[in-house]
């Protein structure tokens, strides 16, 4: 698939295929609206997906070290 290919695509087809794949091993936090610009205004409310890869207690850990790691960046 070609970067060009992936615009075709909804957003919910390309977070559900990264869900299916067998080799993901990640998180994915995503805004429950999409975004059409860059502006943040107000309160949003974000969703935390994955897959049988992890289980609940390692994806806490994870997001925990990130954001950690996103404290020091300050």
């Amino acid at each position: 698939m070609t970067p060009g290919e992936l615009e075709l695509y909804p957003t919910s087809e390309l977070i559900a295929e990264l869900l299916r794949r067998t080799t993901f091993q990640g998180v994915i936090v995503h805004s429950n609206e999409e975004a059409r610009g860059s502006d943040w205004s107000g309160e949003r409310i974000f969703r935390v997906l994955f897959n049988a890869n992890l289980s609940t207690e390692e994806v806490g850990r994870l997001l925990d070290v990130v954001s950690q790691h996103l404290a020091n960046l300050e």
